[in-house]
């Protein structure tokens, strides 16, 4: 019997959702399989460059968390990178694995020995173009992957209707 007693309500409202896909671009439409920008276009992001410069473990935590999707916090890696750079002087080895996450996230070509090359001697644009990658494709670094989905959510949050139920009934 159609809106008798037993039968189902309508949704109230959006229901929960999920870590899946984040917007593609920012205005920019980046060719798949393709970097945006250069390698040494680290000048196009003044602020970036010279926070790369001075703390590269800030700038390296901050993208390593959108490339993990929130599985691992920037404090964590970012920690774990200044450690691995202060004892060891490697942190190239631990910051070119998350180069290759990222290229394979949108479809680069995979190299690992040339992300490892890159990060050992060109570790500060590398840091810098994989950051600006991050930003180019919709994110906003610094908020970390859960700020960026919430942003993203409450940017495409779609309000239903308010459910209307009938009145006094005989």
């Amino acid at each position: 019997m159609p809106g008798g007693a037993g039968a189902a309500l309508p949704p109230q409202g959006p229901g929960p959702m999920a870590y899946q896909t984040y917007p593609q671009t920012l205005g920019i439409s980046p060719q798949p399989g393709l970097w945006s920008t250069g390698l040494f276009d680290c000048f196009q992001d003044g602020p970036t460059c010279c926070l790369t410069f001075w703390c590269p473990c800030i700038t390296f935590g901050q993208a390593a968390e959108i490339i993990d999707r929130g599985s691992s916090s920037c404090g964590v890696t970012g920690a774990l990178y200044a450690i691995i750079l202060l004892f060891t002087g490697l942190q190239c080895i631990y910051s070119c694995t998350y180069r290759t996450k990222l290229k394979q996230q949108y479809g680069m070509p995979p190299d690992t020995f040339e992300d490892f090359c890159l990060h050992c001697w060109c570790h500060g644009c590398a840091l810098c173009q994989e950051y600006r990658e991050l930003q180019i494709r919709g994110f906003d670094v610094p908020l970390g992957w859960h700020g960026n989905v919430e942003r993203m959510n409450k940017a495409t949050a779609v309000t239903n209707p308010p459910v209307v139920h009938g009145g006094m009934m005989r």
